[in-house]
């Protein structure tokens, strides 16, 4: 239940009242008082409060980027119409608190980290709030949760913290791109990284809630020593790029990507957004890492696709750009982020294999949030080589898209917020033939499969033995 960031003008986290305006007229833009009702069976302290805990207090609690705070009753009760609407728009809705956008209706449902709301809680919280938002008794209260800092991090404590070099934007001036020079990591020993994180430091902070300038960050480790670089002779990042919005990113325990000692880190491109202020900032970069002892067992990319041929018209909704891909080698899915700007309302992935054709996610798109989606292991898509992956990514330019400034223009790519963009990034384990058997074995065993059965994202877990077709792939282990 987080706020969000506005992406006109300025990437900024309002207050909860403004953002309200973006999805209804102007009913509940500012706190109400509400009118007591008889028969409401749900209360704050037993019903409301664990939910709070559990989804929206991380950032709506004093000192932390959303604009109220809502831990006690009496920081509640003045936003409970707008905690009602906001978290009854649908999960694939822009504007809808918390702000996790998986389709529930279609596809893998098992994702970490998921913080959404039940349809049963969805449900509570607008019963608490027609009843006239009861306080209910004392003793029903879960404690309170102990927060160790404003700056705390998803990942845990970090091993390593990295700085970026600041960046100034005036309050009106244009987008921006650049590179920022290398920062030295300090990094002694090769270690293989489990977890990274991106937050943004403003010098704004704590003045309206959260402000911020950087749209997207894509960054690389690079080496002074060519040999030792990791990812090619350019250098390679740790994770996804840095997106607005974007939550902590965790990689699969056997194929943990390597930061080797003396790297520096790099920022080769950034788009930068004025939010109305003058604005300084950096990133600042946390990594967790492995056990020094700890070796991959399993190899790792990213599947970036991407539509360059986009063509959007003015005030249409449903307008769909499509991307397709073949799987060259076995391959198990780790999580899928989708990409796209202002524009962007869903985007949803497909596995076509030997005539079963099935959606593995469906995901709602805020330009305000960019989301990775990482599938749990025993639900994340066991695929074969030979499976056609098809995306879909849908648009909306009417009004009723608030993120767009203006729905009668035509847009089509660039890599200003009001152009468009359709990316889908896919962090992917590379199996040989007998990691792809040993991955279906595991999931059989979890799911009970009976022979020849499949399962939703594995078509071929209920086979003990590949195609013939498949031939015979070397094993590629470790880095």
């Amino acid at each position: 239940m987080t706020a969000r960031q506005n992406s006109h003008p300025g990437l900024r986290r309002a207050s909860l009242a403004a953002l309200v305006g973006l999805v209804t007229a102007g009913a509940y833009l500012q706190p109400a008082p509400l009118a007591a009702q008889a028969g409401g069976k749900a209360t704050f302290t037993k019903d409301i409060a664990p939910i709070l805990q559990r989804s929206c207090q991380n950032c709506h609690r004093p000192g932390s980027v959303a604009p109220m705070s809502l831990i006690s009753y009496e920081d509640v009760r003045p936003w409970a119409r707008s905690i009602k609407l906001r978290t009854g728009l649908g999960t694939t809705k822009m504007g809808v608190m918390p702000p996790w956008f998986i389709d529930k209706t279609v596809g893998i449902q098992d994702y970490e980290d998921d913080f959404s709301l039940s349809e049963k809680e969805v449900a509570t919280i607008a019963e608490w709030v027609d009843a006239g938002a009861p306080r209910g008794n004392s003793a029903d209260m879960p404690p309170p949760l102990v927060f160790t800092a404003a700056d705390k991090w998803d990942i845990g404590e970090p091993d390593l913290i990295v700085d970026s070099p600041p960046v100034t934007m005036k309050a009106n001036a244009p987008d921006w791109w650049a590179a920022l020079p290398p920062v030295p990591t300090g990094l002694t020993e090769d270690r293989y990284v489990s977890a990274v994180q991106f937050k943004e430091v403003s010098s704004l902070k704590g003045s309206t809630g959260g402000q911020f300038i950087f749209h997207h960050a894509i960054h690389a480790l690079v080496n002074p020593d060519p040999s030792r670089n990791v990812g090619g002779a350019g250098g390679g990042g740790i994770g996804s790029p840095h997106e607005v919005g974007r939550n902590a990113e965790f990689f699969d325990p056997q194929a943990s990507p390597l930061m080797r000692a003396g790297s520096q880190l790099a920022f080769p491109s950034i788009h930068m957004h004025a939010n109305k202020e003058d604005t300084t900032a950096h990133l600042r970069v946390a990594y967790k890492f492995q056990p020094p002892d700890y070796k991959p067992t399993r190899r790792t990319t990213t599947l970036t696709l991407g539509n360059g041929e986009i063509d959007l018209r003015p005030m249409q909704a449903g307008q769909e750009i499509h991307l397709y891909t073949t799987l060259s080698q076995h391959s198990k899915l780790s999580a899928f982020e989708p990409h796209m700007h202002a524009s962007g309302v869903k985007m949803c992935i497909e596995a076509v294999y030997g005539g079963r054709s099935e959606t593995l996610t469906c995901s709602g798109y805020d330009h305000n949030w960019v989301r990775v989606y990482k599938y749990k292991d025993d639900a994340a898509p066991i695929l074969p080589k030979g499976t056609l992956l098809h995306i879909t990514a849908i648009f909306d330019t009417t009004p009723a898209n608030r993120n767009v400034i203006d729905p009668r223009n035509w847009q089509g790519l660039g890599h200003r917020s009001i152009d468009n963009m359709a990316i889908v990034f896919i962090p992917t384990i590379i199996l040989s033939d007998d990691e792809f058997k040993q991955e279906m074995a595991a999931r059989r065993k979890h799911l009970n499969l009976a022979k020849g059965q499949a399962s939703l994202g594995c078509p071929l877990c209920g086979f003990e033995e590949l195609p013939k077709t498949f031939g015979t792939s070397a094993t590629n282990q470790g880095q």
